[in-house]
Order: structure tokens, then C-alpha cells, then sequence
């Protein structure tokens, strides 16, 4: 008979037991507190630290895409060896200035083909009428998309992503109306519009959401750009344009203004581009908002390097000091993204009566 001290006499649960449990108990404890302060730190360490699960404007939110690449090489056309750099034409009949500015690059006919499929790109970024300058004239797009289907295209798709309201600066700008008119499609962005586009050698927009959608399918690629004074990067004319096609928190990158043109330059290899200077918004901008503003430049300019474009338009239409050109210009240069040095390439001018 076993004595009243041992083990089997004691009463509850045996001592090698309880202690087990107690550790149990103690890891249990452990593993729930470490739960709890990872828990925490997830919730409220900023954004961008590792495991951190705050997402203050649902960009994080969002399902991830697939990167999406444009045309390897871009749109160009290959290059001529008898047409000019630059086709500038100064005038008053629009439509006439606009074939004499493409016929001094080669003419239409060298960048477009039977059924080619074209997307044109203005600058509609402000809720603002065409007197005041800030977007792209209207009637010069009315003359381009014209002179493009004349070619032969198969369909013209009019497209920006505007800094205000997309709908509301279509239709204040006159350019929706503009395109419908000469027998565009018109595409206002929607957020499923969007995907990352990869833009290798990019500083800043490696891989960032851009306006994909119109680009399915696409041939060809022309940029139509008013000349106008800007804030930040002193001027904004062809190549400034391409902002317009970014998606995402975009206006981050006014902190590396030159870098982010740059950057533009790089995404996107236009076919030809277009700076219109029927009127040039020579202070205020890139908003404007006065007539007092504006002054008449009647000048269109066409080129197949934005660089060069925007350079003529710097010296001569914005009239200011050579010297002291926007430094993306040089930038760009220096990446082998073009030539701002005008002066040395072929120009034709044509004086339209």
C-alpha cells in the first residue's frame, strides 16, 4: 500500500504535469504577444517599410499587372536622307500650314501607310478654352487627324489622361468636339485603361502605370504640343506631352522635373510630332487663365525629334535666350535621345498665304 506522501496520494493534477502545462501556457502566451506586436507594426509603420500594410491612397490596394512594353524601337519611320529636320510654316489658314509643316519632313505619305492604325496625342491637360492657350488648338488637330486619314488610316484614336477632369477639359478645350469632327475616336481614360509599362534605362518611371489601352493595336504615334511657358521646367512643348499618357501619383516627379522629361523622351519614340505655335501662352503657364497671356505666334513646326521641336520652339516662338534652354534639352541629348541643336539640321520653312 503506497504511503499518504507519495504520488499517487496526492490530490489535482501530478507536478511534472502542472509544469508542463505551465510552459505551454507561457509559449502560447509568447507566440500571441509576437502576433500581436507584428500585428501592430504592420498597421502602423509607414508606408514603404518592410511588411508595413498601411495603404493611404489604395495604390498597394490595387491587384499587381503584368509589365507591358510598346513597340521595340518605338514608331518611328526610318530615316530619309533628302527631308529636313524641322518643317515650320507660318501663316494664318491652319489646314494649309499644317500639310506645309509635314510636307517639309517628307510629307504624309512618308509616315503613313494604307490602314495603318494612328493614335494622336494633344494636350488637353486643363479645363480650359483654346484662346487661352493651354491645350492644343483645336483646329490644327482637326487638320492633322484630316491630313492623316487622307493617307490612308484605318482609324485615328485621340487620346490624353488630363491633370483636371477628363470629360470637362475635352469638352471645354473644343477637342473632343474637334476629333468626332474629323472622324477620330476620342478615348477618355478609366482606371482599368491603365497597366505598368516597362521603360528600360528609365530613372524615374522604370515601371509605372501608363495609359495603355489606346495603344493596342497601334501603328503609328503623333504628338500635337502648344508651346507654353511652365513653372517648373521653364517650358512645355512636345516632349512634356508624353506626361499626359502616365498614370499613378504623377505629380511626385515635379521634385526632378528635367529627369522626368528625360524619362519621357525615352518611353515613348514618336513617329513625328507637331508643336503647335498658332498661339504661344508666353507666361503664366501651364494653366494660363488670361487672354493677356497669349500672343498670336502662327507657327506650326513638325519634326521627327521632340528635342529639336522644342528647342526651335524655346529660341524662336518663346523668344527667349538660347543660352539658357530648359536643361532636359541637354539631358536628353546626352542620352542619345535626340538633337536640340536645330540649327544644324535641315530646315524648311514655308510661308502659308
Amino acid at each position: 500500500m503506497a504511503e499518504r506522501g507519495d504520488p499517487e496520494h496526492r490530490v489535482g493534477t501530478p507536478v511534472d504535469a502542472r509544469a508542463q502545462s505551465r510552459r505551454r501556457f507561457l509559449r502560447q502566451a509568447g507566440v500571441i504577444a509576437s502576433v500581436s506586436a507584428a500585428a501592430g507594426w504592420a498597421a502602423l509603420a509607414p508606408p514603404g517599410l518592410p511588411f508595413s500594410l498601411r495603404d493611404p491612397d489604395g495604390e498597394r490596394g490595387k491587384p499587381a499587372r503584368h509589365a507591358v512594353s510598346l513597340r521595340k524601337g518605338g514608331f518611328a519611320v526610318p530615316a530619309s536622307a533628302v527631308a529636313a529636320g524641322l518643317g515650320v510654316a507660318r501663316g494664318d489658314r491652319i489646314d494649309a500650314m499644317v500639310r506645309a509643316a509635314v510636307d517639309g519632313i517628307g510629307g504624309i505619305g512618308r509616315f503613313i501607310a494604307n490602314g495603318d492604325r494612328v493614335l494622336v496625342k494633344p494636350n488637353v491637360a486643363f479645363e480650359r478654352v483654346a484662346a487661352l492657350g493651354a491645350t492644343t488648338n483645336p483646329e490644327v488637330l482637326v487638320a492633322l487627324i484630316r491630313l492623316v486619314r487622307e493617307a490612308g488610316a484605318a482609324e485615328v484614336r485621340v487620346v490624353d489622361n488630363p491633370i483636371e477632369a477628363a470629360e470637362a477639359c475635352f469638352e471645354r478645350s473644343g477637342v473632343r468636339a474637334a476629333a468626332i469632327e474629323a472622324g477620330a475616336r476620342v478615348y477618355l481614360p478609366s482606371p482599368s485603361d491603365f497597366d505598368v509599362l516597362h521603360t528600360p534605362g528609365a530613372q524615374l518611371i522604370e515601371n509605372w502605370s501608363f495609359f495603355h489601352r489606346p495603344f493596342v493595336g497601334v501603328d503609328k504615334v503623333i504628338g500635337v504640343a502648344p508651346v507654353k511657358d511652365h513653372n517648373l521646367c521653364q517650358a512645355s512643348m512636345t516632349t512634356k506631352n508624353w506626361y499626359g499618357l502616365l498614370g499613378g501619383r504623377r505629380n511626385q516627379f515635379h521634385q526632378d522635373i528635367h529627369g522626368i522629361i528625360t524619362d519621357l523622351a525615352r518611353m515613348l519614340r514618336p513617329t513625328f510630332v507637331v508643336l503647335d505655335g498658332t498661339r504661344v501662352l508666353w507666361r503664366s503657364g501651364p494653366t494660363g487663365g488670361s487672354l493677356a497671356d497669349v500672343r498670336p505666334g502662327r507657327t506650326l513646326v513638325a519634326s521627327t525629334d521632340s528635342l529639336a521641336a522644342d528647342a526651335f520652339g524655346w529660341d524662336d516662338l518663346l523668344a527667349r535666350d538660347p543660352g539658357a534652354r530648359p536643361a532636359y534639352l541637354a539631358k536628353a541629348a546626352a542620352a542619345g535621345l535626340g538633337n536640340p541643336d536645330w540649327h544644324a539640321v535641315a530646315v524648311k520653312e514655308t510661308l502659308v498665304g
